[in-house]
């Protein structure tokens, strides 16, 4: 299969409308899924609700090294407000673009991966081999991978792992953690006229609200991830401009750097704000980093360097990937965040990817794949 296939199948890809919500992966799951067990590989499907599909497929393998593990997700976010001047599921192109919901996050380093494992699907056994893992869910809180993360007997091992989210094909470190939560406040409600027989719990949120704005972490920034983030995103409070609101309730956003302790981060939150604030923390994933000077990611480096003619510089994705889950179950495996996607484009109306970076992509997955199963 040539670099020109996986354009090819990232058409194929875009064609599957898989927004989620409601996400509906099944079918494009199903459609890549039965190409990798034409080119030899082993699938298996899980399911987490119905139509919720994530593919894990595999080829070769030994007891002495695991394999090699490549993922991505099939989910796409909606496609926004704007109107579209491109057919947002035909990928059509234009000059160097192909365009499409999901080009650059992520169809296009899917059909990459998918495009490097059939030359080797046939040609892995007696070696580490490798292992597709094509995730549901990932937009909205990576849930389709902390489905799987809980399956360990399904999901084996990975000695090493490449997430294909959109890098311009340089090979990043890693990425920030992140803890979500909402904090609700409760007061008493009365007569608009009369709020000293109320308790207004828009005022306590308000206060929180302040205490986060000044939150100092207390934390060194990191030598490349930069410094930890808290972002008050969304506030809600009230039933009426006459009523005294009884409840109120802010979401929270935090970017954490390696060494931070969760559990103690939130302990401290909790107490600045104070008790009468109930957390319900609905995501919670470490950072991801592996050192640039880790063996396998020098390899990497080097490999990059190669195809791309320029050496790759220590940096981390300003966004969250499915590895942060994948970890719990490939506990030390050293990840590189890698793929032909636009940062810039993700969930941009008029999304595209290079088509040349899509080339490239798939001449770098197979020498990592290459590489990883010779050594």
């Amino acid at each position: 299969m040539t670099a020109s296939d996986a354009i090819s199948l990232t058409r194929d890809l875009l064609r599957f409308d898989t927004i989620n919500p409601p996400g509906r992966e099944r079918d494009c799951a199903h459609h890549a899924g039965a190409l990798l067990e034409e080119w030899g590989f082993k699938v298996e499907y899980h399911e987490y609700e119905d139509a919720r599909t994530s593919v894990i497929a595999r080829a070769g393998g030994s007891d002495a090294r695991p394999p090699l593990c490549l993922t991505g997700h099939l989910d796409v976010v909606p496609l926004g407000t704007r109107k579209w001047t491109k057919d947002p599921f035909s990928g059509e192109t234009d000059g160097d673009r192909l365009y499409g919901r999901g080009s650059s996050d992520m169809k296009a380093g899917v059909a990459a991966m998918l495009t490097a494992a059939r030359a080797f699907g046939n040609k892995l056994a007696g070696t580490p081999g490798m292992v597709l893992v094509l995730t549901a869910a990932e937009e909205n809180g990576c849930i389709g991978s902390e489905h799987l993360a809980k399956l360990p007997q399904l999901m084996g091992r990975a000695g090493a792992i490449v997430v294909g989210e959109p890098t311009s094909n340089d090979p990043l470190v890693g990425h920030k953690g992140s803890i979500k939560l909402h904090a609700t406040f409760r007061g008493v409600s009365a007569h608009g006229s009369m709020p000293q027989l109320g308790v207004n719990a828009i005022y306590k949120a308000a206060r929180a609200t302040a205490k986060l704005e000044a939150f100092d972490f207390g934390a060194p920034p990191h030598p490349v991830m930069g410094a930890p983030t808290l972002n008050v995103g969304t506030f809600e409070g009230g039933s009426g401009v006459n009523l005294v609101p009884d409840a109120a309730r802010i979401g929270v956003d935090i970017r954490t750097v390696p060494g931070m302790d969760h559990t103690a981060l939130l302990a401290r939150l909790q107490a600045m704000v104070g008790e009468e604030a109930r957390f319900e923390v609905f995501s919670n994933l470490s950072p991801v980093w592996t050192a640039p000077e880790q063996e396998w990611v020098q390899r990497v480096f080097e490999i990059c360097k190669s195809i791309l003619r320029e050496a790759p510089q220590p940096r981390t994705a300003p966004y969250m990937t499915d590895a942060a889950n994948l970890l719990k179950v490939y506990a030390g495996a050293p990840t590189v965040v890698l793929g032909p996607g636009e940062a810039d484009m993700a969930h941009q109306t008029d999304e595209y990817c290079s088509l040349e970076r899509i080339r490239q992509s798939v001449a770098i997955y197979e020498a990592i794949i290459g590489d990883w199963c010779r050594a």
